[in-house]
């Protein structure tokens, strides 16, 4: 999921796919806005806003070890709704 493993603006993407699968900004950005608080905010701040896991702590003051387990538990959680999308569009057509 290229979203999820590179760090990137938004405006600089069209859209991102995800296998063979091709996912406009905007279902991304919808998904990302559904993530529980605690996961959206370490993931904008790290993939979006590029801050290390370090700044994120210090910023949100938790853990290191927090700010980790919260960007992955964010990145499965989209990585499943893409997924689920990804069916659902292949039913459609």
């Amino acid at each position: 999921m290229q979203i999820v493993e590179e760090v990137c603006e938004v405006d600089e993407l069209e859209e991102i796919s995800l296998d063979s699968t091709v996912f406009s900004v905007d279902v991304l950005l919808e998904y990302i806005q559904h993530l529980p608080d605690r996961y959206r905010l370490v993931f904008n701040l790290y993939v979006l806003d590029s801050y290390s896991h370090k700044e994120i702590a210090e910023l949100l003051k938790i853990s290191i070890g927090t700010s980790k387990s919260n960007l992955s538990r964010a990145r499965k959680i989209l990585k499943e709704k893409l997924e689920n999308h990804q069916k659902n569009e292949e039913k459609i057509n």
